[in-house]
């Protein structure tokens, strides 16, 4: 099950990265383990970010990493605010960094680098204000497929 696939001690690394990135920018990010996906995984992603609520930020800059585990499929997708204030191919770099890793089986360094580096690429269009407050939860959420 996707709930397995990582240890807990790799759980906390994960939810550690997320408050790392989160800490210099307002926007929000979320991790979404399932086993199976079969439609595209942006597809899948899109419906999961409605799903999770995670167009509800103030700012629209909630950022989801979807990842089907048993059919190795990988997402990742931002909100309307990011979208609208970077260029077309902003997640790329970050996406390149993450496959390179799963290629080789490491997927808690690829899912935790890639977190670190959407928080730091975040934190020039959304930089953290004092009044920001964590609209959306850090926790890893899990399909039921």
């Amino acid at each position: 099950m996707a709930e397995n696939f990582f240890s807990q001690e790799d759980k906390q690394k994960i939810l550690d990265a997320i408050k790392v990135a989160e800490k210099d920018t307002s926007g929000e990010i979320r991790v979404h383990l399932e086993n199976h996906c079969k439609e595209e995984a942006l597809d899948r992603a899109a419906y999961l970010f409605e799903k999770l609520e995670m167009h509800k930020t103030k700012q629209r800059n909630g950022v989801l990493f979807y990842l089907a585990v048993k059919d190795r499929k990988f997402a990742i997708l931002g909100d309307a605010g990011i979208n609208a204030v970077t260029a077309a191919n902003f997640w790329d770099e970050i996406k390149g960094v993450i496959l390179e890793k799963f290629k080789n089986d490491n997927f808690l360094e690829g899912i935790t680098q890639g977190v670190l580096m959407a928080g730091d690429a975040l934190k020039s269009h959304f930089p953290y204000h004092k009044t920001d407050v964590n609209e959306l939860s850090d926790e890893i959420s899990f399909g039921k497929n």
